[in-house]
């Protein structure tokens, strides 16, 4: 039955049309945005959960990015002591030569004099950016090396290191007169000895800590590293739109669109072939 109150067919037609032009344009969104999920309304729990995870993500970058500055603090300081130990380790020669007889001990006291300048010349350069890691007392460092969500309860997580007193060595190996501990008796003089020894095995001892203490935080970085990439994948596979779907959604939606539209013309006609009975 035709009716030119009600237009049945046109009503299907353009309901039809209707929902492929909103698949179209949800479609063409995803193709343009590269993103099945990019609201609440798409779809709220991976769209909550990406975002927690999308967050994360830039912290861990960014703690990444600090934890660079701290270990070239560290790696300044374990150069430094590095070239103390090196040093430490002249001087305790140059000491031990002092033992035999027959040694002029006044040029030997220069000869130290020498290198306790140039530690202490070793110890004021090892710095980074103003962080100094090798001169003030031995202190425990504490730095920030990432988040953690366990249980659901955020918390920064931590890593610690300790700082090294260079200057205190520098300062005790400045103090070693053989000339006078010479003049003296000789157990003063191999005493002289045995202070020399014991500052090389401390400064040996703080360029290992700050050597163990520079690849931690190296390990660290190289996990924060891998662990964002893991998670920027995990929120890719969770609000990313596959593209060629997309693309085959979108060609179909177009040839759809094109049928619902001749379909709601040709259903707008019908009620023309009604005049015609009255011509």
């Amino acid at each position: 039955m035709t009716s030119i109150l009600t237009n049945n067919s046109a009503m299907v037609a353009l309901q039809t049309l209707n929902m492929v032009n909103k698949n179209l344009t949800e479609t063409q969104g995803r193709v343009s945005s590269g993103l099945a999920i990019s609201s609440g309304k798409d779809n709220a729990a991976y769209f909550a959960i990406s975002e927690t995870m999308r967050g994360d993500s830039g912290m861990f970058d960014a703690i990444n990015e600090g934890l660079t500055s701290t270990r070239n603090s560290v790696a300044t300081a374990r150069l430094g002591a590095e070239t103390v130990a090196d040093l430490a380790q002249q001087f305790t020669e140059r000491v031990a030569f002092a033992q035999g007889s027959g040694v002029n001990l006044a040029d030997v006291q220069s000869e130290l004099d020498s290198i306790a300048d140039q530690i202490s010349t070793a110890i004021s350069q090892s710095t980074f950016n103003g962080d100094d890691l090798v001169s003030g007392a031995a202190a425990t460092q504490t730095v920030v090396s990432g988040i953690s969500r366990t249980g659901g309860t955020f918390a920064a997580t931590t890593m610690t290191f300790d700082s090294v007193n260079l200057s205190a060595i520098q300062t005790a190996l400045d103090a070693v007169d053989v000339v006078t501990a010479g003049a003296t008796s000789q157990a003063a003089l191999q005493a002289t000895l045995t202070t020399a020894e014991a500052q090389l095995g401390l400064a040996i001892d703080a360029a290992t800590s700050l050597g163990v203490a520079e690849k931690s935080i190296e390990a660290q970085q190289s996990f924060l590293g891998s662990l964002t990439d893991t998670l920027d994948q995990g929120v890719s596979s969770m609000v990313d739109a596959e593209m060629e779907e997309e693309a085959a959604r979108l060609q179909a939606l177009q040839t759809q669109q094109q049928l619902a539209t001749q379909a709601l013309a040709m259903a707008n006609s019908s009620p023309q072939s009604v005049l015609s009975l009255f011509r």
